[in-house]
């Protein structure tokens, strides 16, 4: 590419996008703008800026983003109650639109003529950060090293970081051999031996949560309150959005609920099998709809149900960032107006059980669901022309079909 003298770079300060950094300036000659977001992943990023800035860096930006991401992206997503493919909560993937949109704003900010990533070309975050950046920033370009170069394995890179000089820290016990993302929302593994669909992983894979069967005897039971469709508080006491989140990650693995593995289809086209944890994210779903069962309206509420694997789709394969997502966000924040109360769970070895749901806004009335004298609340022999009309197309096919 002609004229790129100033690239953003997604940086992370590991193997494949510290060799990223000095590939891009080698190969384009230019300036790279490093950005590394913190998302809630709990790694130490107080080494990013001297690693940065020891391979010739100048701009660097290390942002917090931990709350933004949780309150503009997870609670939006979770509102809609979306899963991919009746499974998978979307953890890495509601990441994306946040860095995109932040790689964006410091393109903008620095005059790169181009934006980097470390994604690979078999995987969907290329589609994610590329349809992302897209939206935003248009008349930016996008370099993506992993369609370019020819450091297609782990080997070569350590063989490039070697020749060059560049510094790749030892984890202790040789690292995990797994890839792994992670934010507030989640943790996942790929690869290793994750890569055969039959394998079990090992029990030591698993890093926020405890095995069920290893999880306390006792049950916990905790109180989630909402507002608007949002959780506000946890057992009474309001808290931001991150540390509510982070709050029930930490209940919900130690009462080792939130585990996955699947086996899904990515956008380019692959099935990849992942294991996932998302302790918090488990809670607020099913505390969630047990709120919305007593607040949404039964046609709102199916409704809801209908365009949700839509909406989890356009996030899993890239276009937060489009028409039809914010057309359908709009849908679905206004079905939360009143989606306010309290939900009461428990929590037991692997499991999330509504225990009770109340709110100001209520559609439950008693009197009308009653087994017992509902005092002239409802009278059941208008039932009778209601099913008699509603059998009327069934009796007709009935007769035709004889």
């Amino acid at each position: 590419m002609s004229g790129i003298t100033k690239v953003a770079l997604a940086y992370s300060g590991g193997l494949d996008t510290s060799v990223i950094l000095k590939w891009l300036a080698d190969t384009y000659h230019c300036e790279v703008v490093t950005f590394t977001a913190d998302l809630g992943q709990k790694e130490d990023l107080s080494h990013i800026r001297g690693k940065a800035e020891s391979l010739g860096v100048r701009e660097i930006y290390v942002d917090d983003l931990r709350e933004e991401f949780v309150r503009d992206y997870v609670f939006p997503m979770f509102r809609a109650n979306a899963i991919y493919e009746g499974e998978y909560l979307l953890g890495t993937s509601i990441a994306r639109p946040l860095i995109a949109k932040r790689l964006a704003d410091i393109a903008r900010e620095t005059g790169c003529q181009a934006i980097a990533h470390g994604a690979t070309g078999k995987g969907n975050d290329q589609v994610r950060f590329e349809l992302g950046v897209a939206a935003l920033t248009p008349d930016v370009r996008i370099i993506a090293p992993w369609r370019e170069w020819d450091l297609n394995s782990r080997e070569r890179l350590l063989a490039y970081a070697a020749e060059h000089g560049i510094e790749i820290e030892k984890k202790k016990g040789g690292g995990s051999p797994y890839s792994m993302d992670a934010n507030a929302l989640h943790i996942s593994y790929e690869g290793g031996g994750l890569e055969d669909p039959d394998w079990t992983p090992e029990e030591d894979m698993w890093r926020w949560t405890v095995s069920p069967e290893a999880a306390p005897d006792a049950a916990e039971i905790i109180t989630i309150d909402f507002e608007s469709g949002d959780p506000v508080a946890l057992n009474g006491q309001t808290l931001s959005p991150y540390a509510l989140l982070d709050a029930l990650n930490v209940l919900g693995g130690r009462h080792g609920i939130g585990r996955q593995d699947l086996v899904e289809n990515r956008y380019v086209g692959i099935k990849s099998r992942g294991c996932y944890e998302t302790p918090g994210g488990t809670i607020l779903l099913r505390a969630h709809r047990a709120i919305e069962s007593l607040t949404l309206d039964r046609e709102a509420a199916h409704l809801k149900d209908e365009l949700m694997p839509r909406y989890a789709e356009l996030i899993y394969n890239g276009y937060w960032w489009s028409p039809e997502r914010e057309m359908l966000q709009a849908a679905i924040d206004a079905s939360q107006r009143n989606v306010r109360g309290r939900v009461r769970v428990k929590l037991y070895k692997g499991n999330v059980i509504i225990e009770g749901r109340s709110s100001s806004a209520s559609l439950f009335d008693a009197k009308l669901s009653t087994f017992e004298d509902d005092e002239g609340a409802y009278n059941q022999k208008d039932a009778e022309g209601f099913i008699r009309l509603n059998a009327l197309r069934l009796r007709a096919t009935a007769q035709r079909d004889r």
